[in-house]
């Protein structure tokens, strides 16, 4: 590794983190993946595995500014950017950050609001900034939209079209925790919660730093044709409308470059992009109509049997 001081402070942030969100060492890593990244996750799970305290975690972790947002059908545009308000005192008008202001953000239901708000977070999650009445007000660094939806419901929800589903790097799953570790989570929250007392381990310019750092691991002429392979046999499958488009084969090599880093090399491995495709790519892809319906496999079952099917390089 060319610079063990980084896989050190990312060890020691993945440790941290895992300290109150127990038992899901893939999903903080993952998570750290988008962060590393410069990318954002979007966590499809049922309610109660602990998208929040592993929000909460990160954002602690890194010594950065978290804000929750409860995303309601009632819910405007100006409630999650920001308005501007008049100021008599100075006869103009001063503009009042909404909650994506902040390092880390949480779009908690995020398929619960109109796609009009829904569409609002397009521009902070793509640009890293803000256009508010012509003015244009950039996002704090290190900047991460953590979304949570539930997969199971239905009523009463807008699904995410395919312009905001591409924004996100990456699509996790968090899963019910093994017997053993739910009861780590029971017992070490008899007296208090954990999160609490949980100190940061990073800082933002840290991160930012890492984030500079991934850009320049290594990725092998070789392993571009791979990625460029999986992405190519995505668009030609028959069970699929709409395959990968150039900006997902773009996120992959980049979440490659990432996890490297967090594995403590500096060039990537075939291993990385295969082990990435399905949290990053099947979010991306469109099942044919006819295929849609019925028990037919899904873009995850889809995605995983192109990547075994295409030749790693060696």
């Amino acid at each position: 590794m060319s610079n063990p001081s980084i896989h050190e402070k990312i060890h020691r942030l993945q440790g941290n983190i895992e300290t109150v969100f127990i038992g899901k060492t893939e999903a903080v890593r993952l998570v750290l993946v988008g962060l590393f990244a410069g990318g954002h996750v979007l966590i499809e799970d049922v309610p109660g595995v602990g998208k929040t305290t592993l929000a909460r975690a990160l954002a602690r972790s890194i010594r950065s500014s978290f804000r929750r947002i409860q995303f309601t059908p009632d819910l405007l545009p100006t409630d999650i950017l920001g308005v501007p308000i008049y100021n008599a005192a100075e006869d103009r008008f001063i503009f009042k950050p909404g909650p994506i202001f902040a390092n880390v953000v949480l779009a908690d239901e995020i398929n619960r609001t109109t796609p009009r708000t829904q569409s609002s977070l397009l521009e902070a999650m793509n640009e890293f900034q803000v256009s508010v009445d012509g003015a244009t007000h950039p996002l704090p660094k290190p900047f991460l939209v953590l979304a949570t939806q539930n997969p199971h419901e239905y009523e009463g929800t807008f699904p995410l079209p395919e312009s905001q589903l591409d924004r996100f790097l990456l699509r996790i799953e968090i899963g019910y925790p093994v017997r053993a570790d739910e009861r780590r989570v029971l017992t070490s929250q008899r007296l208090a919660n954990p999160l609490e007392s949980l100190e940061p381990v990073l800082d933002g310019d840290e991160v930012v730093a890492i984030q500079t750092a991934v850009r320049e691991v290594r990725v092998d002429d070789a392993i571009t044709d791979y990625v460029l392979e999986i992405v190519s046999r995505t668009r030609q499958s028959q069970e699929l409308e709409i395959g990968v488009s150039p900006r997902g084969g773009l996120a992959l090599a980049r979440a490659a470059q990432a996890l490297a880093l967090l594995e403590g090399r500096d060039y990537v491995l075939p291993d990385d992009a295969k082990r990435l495709a399905v949290p990053v790519l099947a979010h991306r892809v469109i099942r044919r109509a006819a295929l849609a319906t019925g028990g037919c496999r899904d873009e995850r079952e889809v995605i995983r049997q192109i990547v075994d099917e295409t030749s790693v390089p060696v």
